[in-house]
């Protein structure tokens, strides 16, 4: 079985990708279960997986993060591992299932835990908000706050990977990535054409709509919000990503990764490996 790539909540289960991308596992419920029933069934995943991935944004539950670290440390498993991106939850949601892609490939569970935070450069996530009163997880200037109040003001906020706050209008752009991505789409209670004039504008492939993530307001300090994010779909580019990356071996469990920190054990190594440029290269 392929390493279990998990997401704890559904509406973070992107649709598959491609035909090989493998399903996402859904932990619904942690915080509120008993934790025995917790436990087993993380046991359960483990036993049958291997090794478990799961991936959560900073904005989910603090009561669900305790859950899955206490879930660990019981079961005393370096087999678990836990990745929070710094992305917002739309990111995060494109992440896990480009995880759920590669899970299918020829790649160590280390390799393809590590390869979240290589992929991670590659994702431009933002979104169009009604106001950035409330928005504390990227810079704002006074202006835009005092603009914020301002009835029908909309901004473009890049979070990731330089951080960018403009107020939307005909000029206003964002820098986007020098490489060909998608643009996938999630519409919370806002409407903006802005988004797909961007999408224009970074020469995206195509665009693709998808539910709102149910962390994202909290994250975006709003529900007045388009969220959108550029990433890499095609498996083969991933792929390749990942394998033109030295790999080293973990001192502390013995997995291969890539990076300067495994992310079962959370042992570090001396030399982190840097992203490298696109080959042609085929998925295994």
């Amino acid at each position: 079985m392929p390493t279990a790539i998990a997401v704890t909540s559904a509406d973070m289960a992107l649709p598959a990708q491609d035909e090989r991308t493998v399903p996402a596992v859904v932990l619904t419920g942690l915080d509120r279960g008993p934790l025995d029933e917790g436990l087993a069934g993380l046991h359960r995943l483990t036993e049958q997986h291997g090794y478990v991935v799961v991936v959560c944004s900073e904005a989910t539950p603090e009561p669900v993060v305790r859950r899955l670290h206490t879930l660990r440390a019981l079961l005393e498993s370096d087999r678990i591992a836990l990745f929070r991106p710094a992305l917002p939850p739309l990111g995060v949601a494109v992440l896990a299932r480009q995880l759920r892609q590669l899970a299918s490939c020829d790649l160590s569970p280390g390799v393809l835990a590590s390869a979240g935070r290589l992929l991670t450069h590659y994702i431009h996530a933002g979104a169009v908000l009604g106001s950035v009163a409330r928005l504390d997880r990227v810079p704002v200037g006074l202006k835009a706050h005092a603009r914020s109040w301002v009835p029908g003001s909309q901004f473009a906020v890049l979070a990731h990977p330089e951080p960018q706050v403009v107020r939307v209008g005909p000029e206003a752009d964002l820098k986007g990535p020098e490489f060909g991505t998608w643009m996938l789409v999630a519409k919370g209670q806002a409407h903006s054409d802005w988004v797909a004039g961007l999408g224009t504008r970074w020469g995206v492939h195509g665009l693709r709509e998808a539910p709102l993530p149910a962390e994202s307001p909290a994250w975006w300090g709003t529900g007045r919000l388009v969220e959108f994010c550029g990433y890499l779909a095609d498996l083969s580019v991933l792929y390749q990503l990942v394998t033109s990356v030295r790999q080293s071996r973990c001192h502390w469990c013995g997995l291969d990764v890539i990076g300067d920190r495994c992310v079962f054990c959370r042992a570090t190594s001396a030399v982190p490996a840097p992203p490298r440029a696109l080959e042609s290269r085929t998925p295994a």
